[in-house]
């Protein structure tokens, strides 16, 4: 259902690797008298948070996980995926690589995996990482190398890593979702401002005086063809039609007296 009630507040969750920052500075710039609060979850925790009321929307990982039917979902675009690997490794001598390059290698696999492997490439290792931050550590370490996304390997940035892409592997869409039965107002303006929206969007609820000047305007316009005022000393003929024109060279007035002037007849 569409909510009606206008919440003190906009509550806007997001996964590790988004940056929200440019649709949070369209909306305070629309709306300033409604902050947005974001609210930072585990990409694992996205659908409890929103379910359980915390968030109001939230930018999430596809795919959502399959028990998970009601949600709505606007995917936004799809990250390129990569190996996370030390500086002195020898893919990093590489511009991309392949799964069969890590044939020999220990690909850690966290259990907050985003990318959700049919079958990892590489070697697996003796026990799962808790998360991907640990993930990162291990590699560091030269335990293993990592495969994720690229926000991903940017947020846990070393200075002894690197990464390079993977081309072969899967990749994680990033997506705007909300529970189905809480489609607030607010959540369709973060929506119309997620999708590119104007202001002025007819689709938007942000400019209501806007509308509310232009319904005005439209009632006071007169219709196609209508309302036209008539001249002064004009008035319209019978049964309310066009006034009619007298003919050039014929009396105004009624009766006959409608002959042409001609020249005058010479006498005799």
């Amino acid at each position: 259902m569409t909510g009606s009630e206008v919440s003190p507040s906009f509550r806007l969750a997001y996964v590790p690797g988004v940056t929200p920052a440019k649709w949070v500075r369209i909306w305070n710039e629309r709306l300033p008298d409604i902050p947005l609060q974001l609210v930072a979850v585990p990409a694992t925790e996205a659908c409890d948070v929103l379910l359980g009321g915390d968030a109001d929307a939230g930018f999430v990982r596809l795919p959502l996980p399959a028990d998970r039917t009601d949600f709505s979902a606007i995917p936004l675009y799809t990250e390129t995926t990569v190996v996370v690997i030390p500086k002195d490794h020898v893919v990093a001598a590489v511009e991309e690589v392949t799964s069969a390059d890590l044939a020999d290698e220990i690909v850690l696999h966290p259990l907050d995996d985003v990318l959700g492997w049919e079958r990892l490439p590489g070697r697996p290792a003796i026990e799962r990482p808790a998360t991907t931050a640990d993930a990162i550590e291990l590699v560091a370490a030269g335990v293993g190398v990592l495969a994720v996304p690229q926000s991903l390997a940017r947020l846990h940035h070393r200075k002894d890593l690197t990464y390079r892409p993977l081309t072969d592997a899967p990749q994680s869409r990033v997506a705007l979702s909300w529970p189905e039965d809480a489609t607030t107002d607010l959540v369709e303006d973060f929506i119309g401002i997620v999708r590119g929206r104007t202001v002025n969007s007819s689709r938007g609820r942000t400019q209501p005086q806007a509308e509310a000047r232009s319904s005005k305007a439209a009632a006071k316009s007169p219709a196609k063809g209508q309302g036209k005022a008539q001249p002064k000393g004009k008035r319209p003929g019978a049964g309310g039609g066009a006034p009619r024109k007298a003919a050039a060279g014929k009396s105004p007035r009624g009766g006959s007296g409608g002959a042409k002037r001609g020249k005058p007849r010479r006498r005799s």
